[in-house]
């Protein structure tokens, strides 16, 4: 397990890498001067060639890309353009709400998804599963954004239930502002995670060990959770990996939607205000979420099924 780890640790170094050179080069090619952004139109040359000294824009981009790894290698990824602010801390503030509201999507996603692609698959072609395969379709069709905004329009606006925008104060209040997006997160999910976990729990129940075992009496229930859901595992696994992964970029439209503080939503606004600090602190903790997901992921199918091995 640890040889593995550290092999598969080994393999991100160049992704990393490879990341964090893509995000510097898009932000010097991106139309606009940070400067003026930061300063406004109005501003004196001698307070614009000052602002670019202070911020490291009057070197060359090579001097530029080398201060910038040395910075990311050391956990500093300078200052906000526009408010001066360092941009770890701005990090650390907004990152939590974009944590937290993954989790509780793919919590709701998972919790709603597997019961209904096992109803389904324990019912195949019957009410149960044709109601699972249109809840399927309208759950990829239905973009999150979207849905986002009808729930935000039926259920804020026009009821009044949940609040408009914000992310909340103290842990009550932060969970029920978290509601409607999560909501809308994991709607989409439980869609995927529900065909994905009725179409594996289906080819497992074909299998031999699943015919020998309901031949030797063993009662439905058993057959299906100990001898059919367990060893789907492996394909749910994945599946429930690419889901996190999806629900994690999503938050960035859904925090838009409503309003609500988050890595994405503070990302948005440093690319219109073309804040490089932001942009690329941002982008690069983004990278490291997904890079960290894939390497749980890997170490996980080993906990699932022991005869993965690394060659």
């Amino acid at each position: 397990m640890a040889r593995y780890f550290l092999l598969r640790l080994a393999d991100a170094i160049p992704t990393i890498w490879l990341v964090l050179t893509l995000v510097f080069i898009a932000m010097r090619i991106l139309p606009g001067d940070p400067a003026i952004a930061a300063l406004g139109d109005m501003a004196l040359p001698e307070q614009l060639a000052a602002f670019r000294h202070k911020m490291g824009l009057d070197v060359p981009l090579w001097q530029q890309y080398i201060n910038f790894l040395i910075g990311v290698l050391s956990l500093d990824f300078g200052q906000s353009y526009m408010n001066g602010e360092p941009v770890l801390n701005l990090i650390a503030a907004n990152l939590p709400y974009t944590i937290e509201l993954t989790v509780a999507a793919m919590v709701i996603g998972v919790g709603a998804g597997v019961p209904l692609g096992v109803l389904a698959a324990t019912h195949r072609d019957r009410l149960p599963d044709s109601g699972m395969r249109l809840f399927s379709l309208l759950g990829y069709a239905i973009p999150d954004f979207y849905l986002g905004a009808l729930l935000l329009i039926g259920f804020a606006l026009n009821l009044g239930w949940f609040p408009i925008n914000g992310g909340g104060d103290g842990f009550v209040d932060r969970m029920y502002h978290i509601a409607l997006p999560a909501l809308t997160l994991a709607l989409v999910k439980a869609a995927f995670i529900g065909r994905l976990t009725r179409t594996a729990l289906l080819e497992t129940l074909g299998k031999d060990y699943v015919r020998t075992a309901r031949a030797k009496g063993a009662r439905e229930p058993r057959v299906i959770y100990r001898h059919g859901l367990r060893n789907a595992l492996l394909p749910l696994s994945t599946g429930m990996g690419l889901s996190l992964l999806a629900t994690l970029s999503g938050s960035v439209a859904v925090e838009l939607v409503f309003n609500r503080p988050g890595l994405g939503r503070m990302l948005i606004q440093a690319i219109n205000e073309r804040d490089y600090g932001i942009i690329q602190g941002g982008v690069v903790v983004f990278a490291l979420l997904v890079l960290l997901i894939n390497l749980v992921m890997d170490l996980l199918y080993i906990v699932i099924d022991p005869r993965i091995r690394v060659k």
